[in-house]
């Protein structure tokens, strides 16, 4: 009997020790269900399950539960939020040279962006430039939300239908310099105030990829969408540092594998998602404007290119170079 209870007390304080071993973390994003950023989160955190056994969980915090984007940024550098997925154009906030992400036309294609969203020079390059350009945080993976597109109440079918349009666009040094270049006038606002803005008249016009234009229900006061696919929709994964900080070297290895499944395996799926809203939206009578002269748009970014990353500083040029190479 006594090494009965004995057995029966190690079990009991077996489980109870595995059981405190299982720790939960927070993922946060600004974006509803269903977007490129939540199946970054299925992705990261089902992986991450599997690595750990069952001993990290990551619960998931979408809509701006906890912030907008630039808040959440603050909240991973502080120690406060474990995980977010932000876009790389507003990861300018705190490390400018991240614009070189939002650069116009920049990747040629769906294709391009997937492969170099994959590419580890790329990503390592990425890292480094958060880890040397800011403090609090680091980049774990990419990921994508399609490319961004300009939607209205109006065409745009050509560069000069732009021409005085004030337009909703992420405070970027980058697009402070291309829109301007286009002739439109730039309005920056959280992106939880667009649909207001567009609806109130505020702004005219306001860009994004297809499926966060259809889940945030922009088509409502913006009614026509031309794709324009004037710049790559990506986004940057991070964890804290003091969370970074707190982990075994083998936990470590179970984060830095399931963030590389993102990086992919998330652009593809967030491609698909942009056709399956794409066909969604005509069937509801939104109107696609799918034939936009791009000519116009390409022939005054492409000399800023090259103009704006060395501007940007060296992460910036050297990330824009290795983009520029992959085939």
């Amino acid at each position: 009997m006594a090494s009965a209870l004995i057995a029966a007390t190690a079990m009991l304080f077996a489980a109870t020790a595995g059981a405190q071993e299982v720790k939960h973390y927070r993922f946060a994003h600004d974006q509803q269900l269903n977007s490129g950023y939540s199946v970054a989160y299925d992705i990261f955190s089902a992986k991450l399950k599997e690595l750990s056994k069952g001993t990290m969980l990551v619960d998931q915090f979408p809509g701006a539960q906890l912030g907008q984007e630039p808040q959440l940024l603050q909240l991973v550098k502080g120690g406060d939020l474990e995980f977010a997925i932000v876009s790389s154009a507003n990861t300018s906030t705190i490390s400018p040279q991240a614009g070189v992400m939002s650069l116009h036309f920049l990747f040629r294609n769906e294709a391009h962006v997937i492969k170099a969203l994959a590419d580890k020079q790329v990503i390592d390059a990425i890292k480094a430039m958060i880890d040397e350009t800011t403090q609090g945080l680091h980049v774990i993976a990419t990921g994508s939300q399609g490319v961004r597109n300009i939607y209205s109440k109006k065409e745009v079918s050509k560069v000069d239908d732009v021409k005085g349009m004030k337009i909703r666009v992420q405070a970027t040094a980058t697009e402070d310099t291309m829109f301007p270049a286009y002739g439109a006038q730039t309005v920056h606002m959280p992106f939880g105030s667009v649909y207001t803005s567009l609806q109130t008249g505020v702004v005219e016009a306001a860009e994004n990829s297809i499926n966060v234009y259809l889940i945030n229900r922009h088509y409502e006061v913006a009614p026509v969408l031309s794709i324009t696919e004037h710049e790559a929709n990506n986004a940057l994964v991070f964890i804290s540092d003091k969370l970074w900080q707190s982990l075994s070297a083998e936990q470590k290895q179970w984060v830095t594998a399931a963030a590389a499944e993102i990086s992919a395996n998330e652009p593809a799926k967030a491609f698909e998602l942009e056709r399956t809203a794409a066909t969604k939206l005509k069937t509801m009578g939104v109107k696609i404007v799918d034939n936009v002269d791009k000519s116009g748009f390409t022939k005054i970014a492409d000399p800023y290119l090259d103009k704006l990353a060395k501007e940007l500083g060296p992460h910036a040029d050297k990330i824009k170079t290795l983009i520029r190479a992959i085939n």
